[in-house]
């Protein structure tokens, strides 16, 4: 085992107040209904700009309507975002003790999200995690987004690890299939926004919290190093 890879919003951080702040902003701005953060957890997982086209949508703007309504949208949003993000949210428990002790251990960290890089930096600078990582792949850095396995290809290459040496982390269906598709292990914690995953979507191993992660990677394909 040389890298663990992880996903952002629903994985290492609750991220869905901060967004839901920022949607509701933006549909204020147009007169439209707000969006509760339970419809907000739901569509987590795309990118923000995604988020947004939901948010419009759900509000009653028709289908067609749904991309100028963003556009015109975006710059306004991606600022009240920018100014929230970070700020309602929360840091899962056990999350930082994890990511140190594995960069303590000499692992090599990643994040693999289709949140865009603006947000992400943003995020991790705030919650004082950026130091974690030894890289970031985001939902602007390819021209593709997860589930496309590229994302987490581009990551491993950075890395010059093989996908046999590798494990992904997320929540969600899209995490499993974008490792499965790249031919990484996956494994899935159970406190995400994508709910219980089964049949083709269900991971190598679900995760309860962040010390048992912790326990299970200190045996898991050879890995020896402590990070107790």
């Amino acid at each position: 085992m040389q890298a663990i890879l992880f996903d952002l919003d629903g994985t290492l951080i609750d991220t869905a107040p901060d967004i839901a702040a920022a949607l509701n902003q933006a549909l204020q701005r147009l007169g439209l209904r707000p969006v509760t953060l339970e419809q907000v957890r739901g569509w987590i997982g795309d990118g923000t700009r995604a988020s947004l086209a939901k948010a419009v949508r759900a509000a009653g703007v028709p289908d067609h309507e749904v991309n100028a309504q963003v556009n015109a949208l975006w710059p306004a949003f991606e600022f009240d975002y920018a100014q929230c993000c970070g700020e309602h949210g929360r840091v899962y428990p056990g999350v930082r003790r994890m990511l140190e002790r594995l960069t303590g251990a000499g692992m090599q960290v990643g994040l693999v999200t289709n949140k865009e890089a603006v947000f992400a930096h943003r995020l991790l600078v705030r919650h004082d995690l950026n130091a974690c990582f030894d890289l970031m792949v985001c939902g602007d850095t390819l021209p593709v987004r997860k589930p496309d396995p590229s994302m987490l290809l581009h990551a491993l290459q950075a890395l010059q690890c093989e996908p046999d040496d590798a494990l992904y982390i997320g929540d969600s269906a899209v995490d499993v299939r974008t490792a499965r598709a790249a031919g990484v292990g996956v494994w899935a914690v159970t406190h995400g926004y994508g709910g219980p995953l089964r049949g083709d979507d269900a991971p190598d191993r679900t995760i309860d919290s962040f010390d048992e992660l912790a326990r299970a990677l200190t045996t898991h394909r050879g890995l020896r190093v402590s990070i107790f």
